[in-house]
């Protein structure tokens, strides 16, 4: 399948940091479009046969970063819903153009609710040590991209998972309608 057919397959590609919301909001906004919904994490998982923290004790973060590109590629050519993606995983330059003419959504999450949301004392790989001050460093690396690839930007800050998903399909629909294309 050529990138331009997967492209027309998937109906959004969630991206944002670690707390903002991807794998909760995924599985409702698929509901609410009626098709599959894919979490690129859990398919990294699968692959390796092991939690992503394990990858990266075990193996690096190289090797994580070159199974979750895989896994995004997998995913943007086979999907036919909604795809959420590791909140690290833009930032790699093949990602990025793989994205490219996607329906991409913001989770915007300020880093307050992003720190209470990821419970800085779970089992986050990047953020062993000073999780509170790596977490900040990732925000302020990561932001710009996700508001440069972003196609639609959802604040998530103290709201339900269900009006998010509700949020984003409604603005997907707009979309689609102002493109010219037939609502799903």
């Amino acid at each position: 399948m050529t990138n331009s057919k997967a492209r027309n397959a998937v109906a959004a590609v969630l991206i944002g940091p670690p707390g903002a919301g991807k794998s909760t909001v995924g599985p409702l906004l698929a509901a609410e479009l009626g098709v599959a919904f894919t979490d690129t994490d859990a398919e990294v998982e699968a692959t390796a046969g092991k939690p992503v923290g394990d990858i990266f004790v075990e193996d690096g973060e190289p090797a994580f970063r070159e199974l979750e590109r895989a896994a995004v590629a997998r995913a943007l050519e086979a999907a036919q819903g909604v795809v959420a993606v590791g909140g690290g995983a833009v930032l790699d330059p093949g990602t990025q153009a793989k994205l490219a003419g996607c329906p991409v959504v913001y989770l915007d999450t300020g880093f307050a609710v992003a720190a209470k949301r990821v419970g800085l004392g779970q089992a986050r790989p990047l953020l062993i040590g000073n999780p509170r001050s790596t977490l900040k460093i990732l925000l302020d690396q990561r932001i710009p991209v996700y508001q440069r690839l972003a196609t639609i930007t959802v604040r998530t800050d103290d709201r339900e998972p269900a009006e998010i998903a509700a949020d984003i399909a409604s603005r997907l629909a707009g979309q689609r309608r102002h493109a010219g294309e037939t609502p799903q």
